[in-house]
């Protein structure tokens, strides 16, 4: 499946911004950082990485001309899901994320307690996420740097 294909459906086409995707993977960095506070709970550490994470590919998928329809369920699924289409993340990356997603829903909508594992994990992915999209926008979108 294409991202075109996810258009009208979960993706809308966008004109990619340079600013927009900026401010995007700045939040990200001002996430992870926070994340890295050890003083605040593992809850809030993990929220604060997952944040990194969707503003990394959500400036990932700027850059590729879309954005999710945060109307429609599944944005969050959607938006991650499509690392291996925007800048070529491996599936396997993308089992983890999908783990943290889960992990996010059950601490967000059940009030589960997020282990440390899940927060080290987190900042981990959130790192190199934020590493390997700043590397692919400029080796593949230069413009948009």
């Amino acid at each position: 499946m294409t991202l075109e294909n996810l258009l009208g459906i979960s993706l809308d086409a966008i004109r990619p911004d340079r600013e927009q995707i900026a401010r995007l993977l700045a939040g990200a960095e001002r996430n992870l950082s926070d994340a890295g506070i050890e003083a605040l709970s593992n809850e809030n550490r993990f929220d604060a990485a997952y944040k990194a994470i969707m503003q990394a590919a959500l400036a990932a998928l700027h850059a590729n001309g879309y954005r999710t329809l945060t109307s429609r369920p599944g944005h969050h699924q959607t938006t991650l899901q499509s690392l291996t289409k925007t800048i070529g993340w491996p599936a396997d990356r993308m089992i983890v994320l999908d783990a943290l997603r889960k992990q996010r829903n059950l601490s967000d909508y059940s009030g589960d307690l997020v282990p440390a594992s899940a927060v080290r994990e987190c900042i981990t992915s959130a790192t190199a996420l934020i590493a390997d999209v700043k590397a692919w926008l400029h080796t593949n979108k230069p413009q948009l740097t």
